[in-house]
């Protein structure tokens, strides 16, 4: 499997799942006038390619946890000792934070490839298959609740 290093978000929040991402490359305009109410933002900036992508989601462009990989020379927190830091806990969203904690100790035992992987298999409806994105209460095919994260 190749992996695409723009959706490596140093901080375990793994792109590839990731509902700005997915609306974004799926060109879905309801999905990204759904999320710029969440964000706070217009819906034509609902926009993404992935966090190391040059074009990155408005957040992701200044993250600190972002910063601070790249500072230290590494590709995530998953080789950082410090794990879990200060900036961790303060991460501003709560479903992000309880991800993080799942992912980069996942992310340290499995290594990227199978990480990958595993994250995009994790975000499937167990009902019916249809593909989810990080942080979805309910599938959006068969519409059963789900909790993925």
């Amino acid at each position: 499997m190749a992996v695409n290093q723009n959706l490596l978000a140093p901080c375990g929040l793994y792109c590839g799942v990731c509902g700005v991402y997915v609306a974004h490359r799926d060109n879905n305009q309801k999905f990204k006038e759904r999320l710029a109410t969440v964000y706070g933002v217009g819906p034509e900036d609902v926009r993404c390619r992935g966090c190391l992508s040059d074009e990155p989601f408005g957040y992701c462009r200044v993250c600190p946890i972002k910063s601070c990989a790249g500072e230290k020379g590494y590709q995530g927190c998953h080789q950082c000792e410090g794990f879990p830091c200060e900036l961790i806990e303060q991460f501003p969203l709560p479903v992000g934070k309880r991800v993080i904690m799942r992912a980069i100790p996942q992310w340290r035992e499995m290594g990227t490839e199978k990480w990958v992987e595993a994250e995009e298999a994790r975000y499937h409806c167990p009902q019916c298959g249809s593909a989810l994105f990080r942080g979805a209460k309910r599938c959006r095919e068969c519409k059963e609740p789900v909790d993925r994260d």
